[in-house]
This record gives structure tokens, sequence and C-alpha cells, in this order.
């Protein structure tokens, strides 16, 4: 398998390559459609599927459609962009060592690391945590206030979307795509099954919040592409749609500091009440994360009358 290991380092060092070196928007945005596909077989390869679906939900798909639907509201003059491989600079070639340098501190670093690092710490306590994997246990334990940074980022970046722009409606594909509609209808209930599946694992296996709720957000932009979410344009549910992107965030916060008053530390619920807190923490999180993904597709900020 040392050789599909090779393949697949070749793939992605090509891919991103041809995404900075060649001429032209479209052939950037293809090749880094690509590059994600090629990360998430790398994913696969490192026995991480819930990663793999992730990247090749939002680095492939989501990523790209989005950048494509950027890409086709430019004027045609500005597709044929030059970029930065026809005319290697100085200030090319210094940054491109720079990022040498710093990947091979990486490696260094990565290299030097104690092993098995903290599994037997993290064992240790897993009974306590509210989960039955050490993944989610140290995501929503060791590293919540991480996780709670995460969704805060992706929150944030909705808001500077919406700032940029009104809302404008979704151009008619049924004319031009009849085959469209058909499709998302076949493939929603996967989309919804997937989801359920991911959430599910995530108490005893690698999964959770974000793969599901990439995959959602996956289904839900092909649902925005056919016309078929007309509601999240309306300005009668301005105010549902916010409170739902910030309900994740929202009940995250409670339960940290439900755990400080209960306990006096952030995070310190009960170990007889966090499986049911975790729970309810992936669920709320994950329908955030699927809505976020989809409000990046309603070309600007919804609700607002024209």
């Amino acid at each position: 398998m040392l050789v599909v290991d090779l393949l697949l380092a070749l793939a992605a060092l090509a891919t991103a390559g041809q995404c900075l070196l060649l001429p032209g928007l479209f052939r950037a945005i293809a090749n880094l459609m690509a590059f994600g596909l090629v990360m998430a077989l790398i994913w696969v390869r490192l026995d991480a599927p819930d990663v793999a679906l992730a990247e090749a939900a939002i680095g492939a798909g989501i990523t790209g459609a989005l950048l494509l639907t950027v890409a086709g509201q430019l004027p045609a003059s500005q597709h044929s962009l030059q970029s930065i491989g026809s005319g290697l600079s100085r200030r090319t070639l210094a940054i491109s060592v720079l990022v040498l340098f710093i990947t091979g501190l990486l490696w260094i670093a990565v290299v030097s690391l104690p092993k098995p690092g903290l599994v037997n710490e993290v064992t240790a306590v897993l009974a306590d945590s509210g989960a039955e994997h050490a993944v989610t246990a140290i995501l929503l334990n060791l590293r919540g206030m991480d996780t709670l940074l995460e969704v805060a980022v992706m929150l944030c970046a909705v808001a500077a979307i919406w700032s940029l722009q009104k809302a404008i409606p979704p151009p008619p594909l049924n004319n031009h795509y009849p085959g469209l509609p058909t499709l998302a209808r076949w493939l929603h209930p996967l989309f919804l099954l997937t989801f359920s599946y991911f959430l599910w694992q995530g108490a005893h296996a690698p999964g959770g919040a974000f793969p599901a709720g990439a995959v959602l957000g996956a289904g839900g932009v092909l649902l925005l592409l056919t016309g078929s979410i007309a509601w999240m344009h309306q300005h009668a549910y301005n105010l549902l749609l916010r409170w739902l992107l910030a309900a994740g965030l929202l009940f995250f916060l409670a339960t940290a500091l439900s755990g400080f008053l209960i306990t006096g530390t952030l995070y310190g619920l009960p170990p007889r009440f966090a499986s049911y807190f975790i729970i309810a923490i992936e669920v709320a999180t994950a329908l955030s994360i699927a809505l976020m993904l989809m409000t990046f597709y309603l070309f600007g900020r919804p609700g607002t009358r024209q």
C-alpha cells in the first residue's frame, strides 16, 4: 500500500500546484475541488472516515460550489486572470522557502512528541466524560473550548458574508437543469440517514457534530440550488433563522455556564448527566453547522426587503 500512499501524496502536490500555477479562475477552482477529493482519500488511508467525508462535503463540494457561484457573478473580463505562475518573483520564492521551513519545524515537532501521548490519561477518565469514544470525549471535555470557538468562528463567517450585500434570490435553475430537483429528492433521504448515523456513531466511534453537520449542510445546499427552500429568503422568518443559526453556540455556552454554577468548573457537569448534555450539544451543534453552511449560499443577508 506504500505505492498508493505515494500516489496520493503526488496527486495532492500536483492538484495544489496546478491550482496556484495555472492561469484562469475556473481551472484554479476545479483543481481546488480535486485537491479536496484527494485529501478525502488521504484521510481514508489514515483511518479517519468521518474526517474524510467532512473533507469531501466541505472541501470539495460546498467550497467548490461556493467559489463557482462567486466566479459566475464576476465580469467575464476577470475570468482569465493570470496566476502567480505566470511570473515567478523573488517574493514567491521567499514565501515558498518560508512555507518549507515552517513545514520542517512542524514535522520535527510531530516526530518528537511522546508516545503514546496522553492515551493512558484519557482512558483513565473516559468513564466520567459522558462519552464512550476518546475522540468525542476530548473534543467536548478536554478541548471543549476549542470546539466552542470553532462554532463561533463559523457564525462570524456567516455574519461577515451577510454584511457584504442584501439578499439576492437564487437564479432559476430548473429550466437549465431539469434533472436537479429529481436528484435532490432522491439524494436528500440519504443525506438525512448519513446525518443521523454520524450523530449516533459519535458516541462510540469517530464522528459527531461536525461530520454530521457537513453532510446535512451539503444536502441543504443542493435543495437551495433547486429553489426548494424558499422560506430562508422571506422577511417573516428572519428572526427565526438567526436564532436557529446561534442555537448551537448558545446551547454550548449554556452548558459550560451550567457546569460552572453546579461544580465551580467550566463544563464541569456531574458525570451522571454528562452523556445527556453531550448528546444535546452534538445535535444542536450539528444542526447549526448545517444551517450555517446553507446560509453561505443565500447571496447575502436573508430576510431583507429590497
